[in-house]
């Protein structure tokens, strides 16, 4: 199983990123993913999730209203499309798959002016 994080970067408050994760080795169609992020000198957190066939989407409180996760199953990716980032945004992305303990190997989200 592989999961590649990828789309993060350096952006100005109010700014906007999309970040992609490419699944392999896996039927990544039969699984819900999530994303979680871990700000620096804190704990790892949740997110959003997305059932295995996009039809349900579930967010944290923090993230709400700004973030969409979506999922395109024809090409094993899930997205994860940021909006009115704040700098408490800044933090190292992650993706996961239900399908077990696995894990993206993250991507970098700076918000900074």
């Amino acid at each position: 199983v592989r999961l590649v994080d990828s789309g993060g970067g350096l952006v100005q408050p109010g700014g906007s990123l999309r970040l992609s994760c490419v699944g392999s080795g896996f039927t990544f169609s039969s699984y819900d993913m999530s994303w979680y992020r871990q700000p620096p000198r804190k704990e790892r957190e949740w997110v959003a999730r997305i059932t295995s066939g996009g039809s349900m989407t579930t967010y944290a409180d923090s993230v709400k209203g700004r973030f969409t996760i979506s999922r395109d199953n024809a090409k094993n990716t899930v997205y994860l499309q940021m909006n009115s980032l704040k700098s408490e945004d800044t933090a190292v992305y992650y993706c996961k798959t239900f399908a077990g303990p696995y894990w993206g190997q993250g991507t970098q989200v700076t918000v900074s002016a």
